[in-house]
């Protein structure tokens, strides 16, 4: 397939991938809430589920819409922030062709959390009655990483403030919004700033044919 150049070289695309339950929806609106107006948020569940009404399922119509939806944004001259479970099997042709095609900066990110502690997490949640832990079960796909150079791995200890800030920092997506504003000038107490950093780590492998 011929290239179809996307965005500018201003333009930066950060994708934030995982499991149900893992934090990807909550770490991908802070930072588009952080950055402020000029960035737009691209949410696979309101895509596929919402407008299109469709099951997450091979051929489906839903990946071809979320490419092209980042597209547009990306040539109108938005910051992108794209976000869902966009397991591999199904997704990584249209992630591969965003990434091939963005003019700008890309990082592709995936939050590495196991199934119990997403189980966890998922009693927590608002939507924790629209579907049940055998369903999590199923949708559930272990490690499902893309294997891509510089593709950045966050492990499950990692919280909220530090996954946002770690992302913005390594996809050079500036955090200039009130929001971040006000997240900076919260106090902090004073055991949290002996705790050493979570690690996290960046897979670092040859692209995939």
């Amino acid at each position: 397939m011929l290239a179809q150049p996307t965005g500018s070289p201003d333009t930066i695309l950060v994708c934030v991938r995982g499991n149900s339950g893992s934090g990807k929806s909550s770490i991908a609106r802070e930072l588009r809430r952080r950055h402020g107006r000029g960035c737009a948020l691209v949410e696979q569940d309101y895509l596929r589920r919402i407008l299109l009404r469709e099951r997450d399922k091979p051929g489906g119509a839903a990946p071809a819409l979320i490419g092209q939806t980042v597209r547009f944004t990306l040539d109108h001259g938005y910051h992108v922030v794209l976000e869902g479970i966009m397991h591999s099997s199904r997704y990584r042709s249209m992630l591969t062709l965003l990434r091939d095609d963005h003019r700008g900066r890309s990082l592709f990110c995936y939050l590495d959390v196991p199934l119990a502690e997403t189980l966890r997490r998922h009693l927590t949640r608002p939507q924790a009655d629209e579907f049940t832990a055998e369903h999590m079960s199923g949708w559930y796909a272990a490690h499902d990483v893309l294997d891509w150079p510089d593709e950045l791995v966050l492990p499950e200890t990692t919280g909220l403030n530090e996954a946002v800030k770690t992302i913005a920092a390594v996809a050079g997506l500036p955090q200039t919004g009130r929001d971040a504003r006000l997240a900076c000038e919260r106090s902090v107490p004073v055991e949290q700033l002996s705790r050493p950093p979570v690690p996290f780590r960046r897979t670092v492998r040859q692209h995939q044919p």
